[in-house]
This record gives structure tokens, sequence and C-alpha cells, in this order.
């Protein structure tokens, strides 16, 4: 034990004390707020110096009343041919032809550019027309917009929890999809860089012959777990600095920029319309933040690392197996895809089953199976999870942790040592049987 923690100790000292490390540390919170700070910067200039595009028109319905918020319209007399003609010569960002359609089936409405527009520009467009030919329509059928608007309701379901017990908790489905999403991005982000720096660093001990060195002072088996162990101290140190620095920047740069908090947003009274109308809006922010609150963190940060660590581990062992194996980079591609299988079904089943539903047979049994678990129960832990699922997989990603652990070190004390070996998965095998 005390030569794997002296081989934790090498580990994390040389990874951490490496410029490489330090730069990376502090300049990938940088970059964050730097691009808040740039998109804000770049946002308010824009705005500020922004002119509205000109568009000529050619109305045939006589029906179009221009709409001067976000652009610029001109009508033209003459024929089509001409106007096409007058345009090309012109600066003006589009031509827009309304023939003579009828109100129940508009058609042949077009919009001429120079260049490719926008989604944006085009929706823009799209809704005046729609608003005109529905007031117009409205006004065929001899229908109010107070009264349609009248009809018009909003619903808002407040969502509460009911415990057996028949304690009443209130809860947020949004916040809870979230944490989900996010838990579950960082969960494989995080396994596959720090399981590829593994992989990476044991290619270049083994082609440098660092490690016949080594081992013959340690057993391969001591080698491979406090590697595995010190990479993963320095994940956890590096990933609670971004944490830090990245939240407290963040802040800094929002503040620099005059952006409040939405909580302060929502607190001003300006005692106006505006405000009026904005405070079933503002009271919906001020709720949302006292729900997100109130969330269990330490429960979700706990399982975060716990989940972390047991994914890494896993997959840390099998990156180890195969970094002993190769003897370059290249070699190693081979063997990748078939590791990360797991890790792809986890995260594409994120997106597909588990967060539209937290609690179904497909989202369970992915949290339950050791290599898929840190990914799909980070995608439901928010979702509160029943006690024996969680615990069950736990100690299941534990059984799993050592079992790799196992496999991989039988072939890494082999592997570690054989040098211009062609490498297949038989030969793999064959190393694992091998006894020793």
């Amino acid at each position: 034990m005390n030569k794997i923690w002296l081989i934790i100790q090498r580990e994390f000292l040389s990874r951490v004390q490496k410029k490489s490390f330090l730069i990376a540390t502090i300049l990938i919170p940088l970059i964050f707020p730097a691009i808040i700070g740039i998109l804000v910067y770049v946002s308010k200039e824009s705005k500020k110096g922004a002119t509205k595009e000109t568009i000529q028109y050619i109305d045939e319905s006589k029906l179009f009343i221009p709409d001067t918020s976000k652009y610029v319209f001109r009508s033209i007399d003459g024929s089509l041919d001409d106007a096409k003609i007058a345009f090309s010569k012109s600066e003006n960002f589009g031509l827009l032809y309304i023939p003579n359609y009828q109100l129940s089936k508009p058609e042949g409405i077009t919009l001429y550019t120079k260049v490719n527009p926008s989604l944006d520009d085009v929706g823009n467009i799209e809704k005046l027309l729609a608003s005109q030919i529905k007031e117009m329509k409205m006004q065929k059928l001899n229908i109010d917009q107070k009264l349609l608007d009248s009809l018009k309701t909003s619903v808002s379901i407040n969502t509460v929890k009911l415990s057996e017990g028949g304690q009443e908790k209130s809860s947020n489905s949004g916040i809870l999809f979230g944490i989900g999403m996010a838990g579950g991005i960082l969960m494989y982000m995080f396994i596959f860089i720090y399981g590829a720096q593994i992989m990476q660093g044991i290619i270049e001990e083994k082609s440098s012959k660092v490690v016949e060195v080594i081992v013959s002072s340690v057993k391969p088996f001591q080698l491979m777990m406090g590697k595995i162990i010190g990479l993963a101290s320095v994940g956890l140190l590096q990933f609670f600095i971004w944490i830090v620095l990245m939240t407290t920047l963040t802040f800094g740069v929002l503040g620099y920029f005059g952006i409040d908090p939405p909580q302060q947003q929502a607190m001003q009274q300006m005692g106006s319309e505006v405000a009026a109308q904005q405070a079933a809006g503002n009271s919906q922010i001020v709720a949302t933040i006292n729900e997100a609150r109130n969330l269990p963190w330490g429960y979700f940060l706990g399982c975060f690392l716990f989940y972390f660590l047991g994914g890494y581990l896993i997959y840390g062992a099998l990156f180890a197996a195969v970094g002993s194996a190769v003897d370059s980079p290249a070699e190693a591609q081979q063997f990748m895809f078939p590791i990360t299988i797991p890790l792809l079904i986890s995260y594409m089943s994120l997106f597909m089953f588990i967060l539209q539903d937290p609690h179904g047979t497909v989202s369970i049994w992915l949290s339950i199976i050791p290599f898929t678990s840190p990914i799909a129960m980070m995608g439901r832990i928010g979702f509160e999870v029943p006690f024996w699922q969680l615990a069950l997989s736990m100690i299941l990603l534990i059984g799993g942790f050592l079992l790799t652990t196992w496999a991989a070190g039988r072939i890494y004390r082999v592997g570690i040592l054989m040098h211009g070996t062609k490498v297949s998965f038989k030969v793999m095998a064959k190393w694992f049987m091998q006894r020793g």
C-alpha cells in the first residue's frame, strides 16, 4: 500500500507542477467569462450602431401595411422585372413581392435577396404578414380583437411532490432537467478526458522504457493503481478550481456590464404599466430561484463525486490495460471504440430516455449497470431516485470497479513489458488467462 501511495504522489505532483496543468486550470475558467463578456459587449455595441435593413416592396394586393419596428419598407411602382433590376443596383437588403392573393389562401409572396437570408429575417417577415392577414380575416368576420385577446388564457401548473407521510414539497421539472443534463454531460467529458490521459501517460512511459525501471521496484498492479488514483486526484482538484473560478468570474463579468442577477431584476418595482405586466413573470423568476436554493446541492455534489470516481476508476482501468498493450496512440485507436461504446450509449440515452422519463424501465436499468450508471444516474439524480436503486447502483459500481481493475491488472502485468508485439483482442485475452 505504501508503494501505491508513493506512485499516487508521483503522478499527482508530476502533473500538477507542469506548466500545461497550470495553464489549463487557470485558462479554461477564464475562457467562459471572457466569452460571455465579449458576447455581451458585442451585443451592446451592435445595438448602439445598428441600422435597420431596407426592404423594397411591390404590393399588388393593396393590403400590406409596413411595420418599421425592425425594417425600413419602401414602396416602389412598376413591374416586378423592373423592380428586380433596380434592386440589383441598390444596396438594399431585399425586395418583397406581394401578389393579389386571397385571404383564405395567401400564396405567391416572395422575398428576393442578394444573399441567403437568415431564418430570423424570414421569420420576422412571415410573422408580420401573418399578423396582418389575421387582422384582415377578423375584420371580415366582424371579430373584435379585444374579445379575441380575452379568450387567450395562460395556464401555469405548480408541481408538488407528496410523500408517503403526507408532506408536500414543491418541485420544478425544468430545474431538475437542467441539473440532470449538466451532470450527465460533465460526467461524460471528465471520464473520457481523464481516462484518455491515463492511457497516454502509460504509452509514453512504456515507449521511453521508464516503466521497466519502475516495475523493478513495484508490482505492475501497484503501478497501475497508483497511476489511476493519482490522475483521479488531479481531476478532482482541477474540477474544484474550475467551479470556483468560473462562478466567481462569471458573476464578476455580469456585474461589470451592469447586468443584475435575476433575483434583483425580479425585485425591481417601477410602478409603471411595464412593471405591472412583468409582475407575473418576475414572481415566477423569484419562485424558481427560491426552489433552486432549496434543492439539496450537497447531495447532488456528493453523488457527482462518487459516480465520477467510480466511473473514472472503471474506465481508467480499461484505458490503462489498453495503454499497456500498445506501443503508440495510433495502435490504441482500434481498442478505444469498444471501450467507449457503453459511454456513448449512456450519453445518447441521457437525451432519448433518461431526461424524458427518469423513472422509466430503460432509465432505471441504465442507472444500475456499472458501465452506464455514472452518466445515467446523474441524469436521474434530481428526480429523487428511490434509495434502493441508488444503493444498488453504488454497490454495483464499486463491484464493477473491483472486477474491471482485477481484469485490467492481469492484462497490464504482461502487456507493460511487451514491445513490438502485434496486439489484438485475442492476444489480450491470452494475457488475461496467463498465470503468473
